[in-house]
């Protein structure tokens, strides 16, 4: 529900001096400056003022500097009660000074104040007080009636666009607090990603790696359990060394390409495929560079698809075909088929689950599943 504007207090950013350049600020110490000269200056140039009246004099300036200086504390806090009593304490201030013939200072008083309410207090309470203010001043001025009229309308605009222009200051000032906000809420949020970013590359590569180091142990255990030779045993158990070679490398790799250091993923796929008997692979389409998040999810499908083959169908052929489209990427592997191999069941890894998360963040799809041979996985990126 929107608050009244007649019941509603200027803003603390309004009624502050938080975001008040240097130069309005000399200003509006130059203007108190001035004031309290001519309080001054009215107080002590009659002549019939003597040393009582003089001290009288004295005593109102500070009193009505005080509370000229409070009544803008307690505004700041929204305090009402506390507020009228000051205002109607520089009301009777210049009242007395008008009584003590200090004709000026009494107008000066009458004026601030009008101007004050407008500028400092909810609407409906600072316009009967403006009122107040300005038909003192109306009162006591000896000007003719036309001078005065637009003397005291002037001084209510004054006040009213002071009013506005603390308000559009106070808007600016939480504009420039949210846009603040909103900037470190984005930083964050970026922080954020980048760290779920290289925790998701590090998992995979973990993953990966340890997936294929435990097939070949998986491989060297079942032949000690059979008691087979020797040279067999130690050949799963070099192979599961050269994976953890591989993974450290690959683990560079993912590093180097959070850095946006990656090589040309033709040039991987074809390490890829040399690396496994029986792969082959084939790149259509207008070759270009990829975003790094959509090269390394074609690398890492790759990587999961080729383990894939040695874990359920050993022996098979393999032929990786990467398509570049016009708005997007398409990696397909597939294989020959073949009798499940003896561990088909051996390590949880990354599996299909993973490979499908990964494309879908990047607002792909992954597709897998058999087909006329053997199985297919088939992964599309947009780029």
């Amino acid at each position: 529900m929107t608050e009244n504007v007649w019941t509603r207090w200027p803003s603390p950013e309004a009624l502050g001096r938080e975001g008040i350049s240097r130069p309005r600020r000399l200003l509006g110490w130059g203007v108190r400056l001035l004031l309290a000269a001519i309080l001054l200056w009215g107080a002590f140039r009659n002549s019939h003022v003597h040393a009582w009246g003089a001290a009288a004099a004295a005593a109102g300036v500070l009193v009505a500097a005080g509370a000229s200086w409070a009544f803008f504390r307690t505004t700041l806090a929204h305090r009402l009660g506390p507020s009228l009593a000051l205002f109607s304490l520089l009301l009777g201030v210049g009242a007395a000074a008008q009584a003590g013939s200090f004709h000026d200072p009494a107008l000066v008083i009458w004026c601030a104040c009008a101007v004050a309410a407008l500028e400092r207090l909810p609407l409906a309470v600072a316009t009967p007080l403006t009122g107040i203010a300005l038909g003192a001043f109306a009162t006591s001025n000896d000007d003719r009636w036309l001078t005065t009229v637009v003397t005291a309308v002037g001084l209510a605009l004054a006040g009213y666009v002071l009013r506005l222009d603390a308000e559009a200051r106070a808007g600016a000032q939480r504009l420039l607090a949210q846009e603040r906000a909103a900037r470190a809420a984005e930083a964050e949020s970026a922080a954020l990603g980048e760290r779920a970013r290289i925790a998701r590359e590090i998992h995979d590569v973990l993953a990966h790696s340890l997936s294929a180091q435990l097939v070949h142990l998986e491989a060297a255990r079942l032949l000690v359990e059979r008691g087979a030779d020797r040279d067999q045993i130690l050949e799963r158990v070099v192979a599961a060394r050269g994976m953890a070679r591989d993974g450290l490398s690959e683990t560079r790799q993912a590093l180097s390409a959070l850095r946006g250091e990656l090589t040309p993923l033709e040039d991987f796929l074809g390490q890829l495929v040399a690396a496994n008997d029986g792969a082959e692979v084939t790149v259509s389409g207008e070759r270009r560079r990829l975003p790094a998040e959509a090269s390394q999810a074609v690398r890492r499908v790759a990587q999961e698809a080729l383990t894939n083959v040695r874990k359920h169908a050993p022996g098979a052929r393999v032929r990786l075909s990467l398509d570049y489209r016009d708005d997007q990427v398409v990696l397909d592997v597939r294989d020959s088929g073949g009798s499940p191999g003896e561990l088909a069941g051996a390590g949880g890894g990354y599996g299909l689950l993973g490979m499908r998360e990964r494309a879908e963040l990047l607002g792909g799809s992954l597709e897998a599943g058999p087909h006329e041979e053997g199985f297919a996985v088939t992964l599309k990126v947009p780029v």
